[in-house]
């Protein structure tokens, strides 16, 4: 039988999840016996691979390089999970969706008005990913086959989610804490 690839991504969020997911302690060693991780902020791999069995995504959608690696991720991923309530709801990452032109307000505020030395957000290409006017949840801009919400999500719950899967089952997930896409 072939070893399951997991992967993990980070958009725009604080990496609560993934701390919570390195709460899982010993069992991550448990973990690295059953499934392969191929892709993690935790790792030195720089780009995301293909034929991956199932993702965890922590983050809103917030600049063109999460679109990007959300429809990268969802284009290589059999499973795709969103991971934390960023992901699922847009949560502290989408407060400035109220604000209209949000992306130019957000870099005026940062970059000129909040600015001690030098006033004007950096103009060398690729220093900032150019930010969406809206922030958007995960399933806003791709598929999603699964919602893993908590701010962050319990070691325990993602623990669960992962063992059915490892086990090529589809997770039993009930009540408020964890619910089905």
């Amino acid at each position: 039988m072939e070893r399951l690839k997991l992967a993990t991504v980070w958009l725009a969020g604080c990496s609560g999840c993934h701390m919570s997911f390195l709460d899982l302690d010993e069992w991550l060693l448990e973990l690295v016996q059953l499934a392969d991780v191929v892709y993690s902020p935790v790792l030195d791999t720089k780009e995301f691979p293909e034929g991956v069995d199932v993702t965890l995504v922590e983050g809103a959608v917030a600049n063109e390089d999460n679109l990007h690696m959300a429809r990268t991720v969802r284009a290589r991923s059999k499973v795709v999970i969103s991971f934390g309530d960023c992901a699922v709801t847009g949560n502290v990452s989408a407060m400035r969706n109220p604000i209209p032109s949000s992306a130019k307000k957000v870099l005026e505020r940062s970059y000129v008005e909040l600015a001690d030395e030098r006033k004007g957000a950096p103009s060398e290409p690729e220093i900032l990913p150019i930010l969406l006017d809206r922030v958007d949840p995960l399933h806003a801009v791709i598929p999603v086959d699964y919602f893993l919400p908590g701010c962050p999500p319990s070691a325990p719950h993602i623990r669960a989610a992962l063992e059915a899967i490892v086990a090529g089952k589809k997770p039993v997930l009930e009540g408020r804490q964890i619910k089905f896409g």
